[in-house]
């Protein structure tokens, strides 16, 4: 790991999850992100020391454990360090067994549950501009991949977009994507074509996206939803459960999974399947205690 710089006082430092880092002149600086968990985190402050930086602030895109496992660590290691974050996320920060419950539709499964100690966050990030240590920086909403996710734009016009938008190597090799609104996902892809940026940090990727490519790696992404749609459409011309349509999705697209993406999958699919349904696309069953759901003719 090495910090790159991007533009100005923004860098970032390429990792598993893309970590960015805004450096004021006192070295005092702001994570964008912090990885999975306190290892990862380890390493992203081993290149923080050997740049002489001090992290005095944190913001979170969003609430899933590869974007805030380690704000625990910094927390520990840098009393007074403070996590900013929008409100939807904090409340999935501060109650870490909502989204476990959430993939279960009930108290986790054993395994699911990977954390039990609380993420604190000291701030909510309005829309717009806000202030951190006196300088001005643009918070944009992304929701969709969560029900608040945001992105963060430095004065250089640097956007770190987290998970609102996935790199051509990531859909190539699991593609499909995990989304909890599909609609809203659509609408922040199209927006993202419209951010006053000159460079954009994804979540998961080994290159910065200028503005002449993000266009077409929006079209990507858009597309492969598009295609899910129409896959799922078509498996529906019969009635399936959820459950058949991902067992349908992982044998036409080669999708591999262990017990945790089992369910991210599942929950993917739900998503999809709210999509139609709430498209008047699709109608349902009940029959003999399962709940198909079939295209409407």
């Amino acid at each position: 790991m090495e910090l790159t710089k991007i533009k100005g006082n923004t860098y970032y430092i390429n990792a598993p999850t893309n970590i960015g880092v805004y450096v004021f002149k006192n070295k005092n600086c702001i994570l964008i992100d912090t990885g999975i968990n306190n290892s990862a985190a380890k390493k992203i402050d081993e290149v923080l020391i050997e740049n002489g930086l001090h992290p005095k602030y944190i913001v979170n895109t969003h609430s899933h454990l590869d974007h805030c496992g380690g704000n625990i660590y910094f927390q520990n290691n840098y009393p007074g360090c403070l996590i900013y974050t929008s409100y939807m996320e904090k409340l999935f920060m501060e109650n870490v067994e909502l989204y476990p419950s959430m993939l279960c539709g009930s108290i986790p499964l054993k395994g699911l549950d990977r954390i039990n100690k609380p993420f604190n966050v000291d701030f909510i990030l309005e829309y717009g501009i806000n202030k951190i240590n006196d300088e001005k920086f643009h918070v944009i909403s992304l929701k969709g991949h969560t029900g608040e996710q945001i992105g963060f734009i430095t004065q250089e016009k640097v956007c770190f977009l987290g998970d609102s938008i996935f790199s051509s190597e990531i859909i190539d090799k699991y593609s499909l994507p995990y989304l909890y609104n599909i609609e809203d996902s659509i609408e922040t892809l199209k927006s993202i074509k419209n951010i006053d940026a000159d460079f954009f940090v994804l979540g998961h990727s080994d290159n910065i996206i200028t503005k002449d490519e993000i266009n077409s790696l929006v079209d990507k992404n858009l597309n492969n939803i598009e295609n899910y749609i129409n896959q799922i459409l078509e498996l529906l011309d019969q009635p399936l459960t959820k459950e058949d349509v991902l067992q349908n999705l992982v044998i036409l697209n080669d999708l591999s999974m262990n017990f945790t993406e089992y369910h991210i999958n599942l929950s993917a699919v739900s998503a999809f399947i709210s999509y139609v349904y709430n498209k008047n696309l699709i109608n349902s069953s009940i029959e003999d205690g399962k709940l198909y759901f079939f295209k409407k003719q």
